[in-house]
């Protein structure tokens, strides 16, 4: 982790990249393309510089965190280090957990049949749809 003492900034990509919010950078700028990044309340573009103490809104599916920067790296390390680069807010952490235990109380559809017919339920049908 490359921490930064003075006013340098990584790029708003780069940042997620090396934070873990995205798997690759790719993956990021196309968030931050499709409005699902806002640093410090405003559509940021993937060029712009994170500094300690910007807030960061990032929408990954149905979830929304909602993170304040506490380091910045342009490279990407391990998952223990990539948790120091950030901390995510109490409400931002209750209502995350709020929509995951709503999406599990949902009841899952599944399929009760038997799959595809055989071939000699085949036969019935087609002898069924003859008559």
């Amino acid at each position: 982790m490359t921490g930064s003492s003075g006013s340098t900034g990584v790029r708003l990509d780069r940042w997620l990249w090396a934070a873990r919010f995205f798997k690759t950078r790719s993956l990021a700028v196309e968030a931050i393309a499709g409005g699902r990044v806002q640093l410090n309340g405003h559509r940021a573009k993937r060029a712009k510089l994170v500094h300690e103490g910007d807030e960061l809104r990032i929408r990954r599916g149905p979830f929304e965190h909602l993170v304040v920067v506490k380091g910045v790296s342009e490279r990407r390390g391990p998952a223990k280090e990539a948790q120091l680069l950030y901390e995510e807010t109490a409400p931002s952490k209750q209502r995350r957990e709020a929509l995951a235990e709503q999406i599990k109380a949902v009841p899952r559809t599944s399929f009760k049949g038997k799959g595809r017919p055989t071939k000699k339920e085949r036969r019935d049908i087609d002898r069924l749809r003859r008559r």
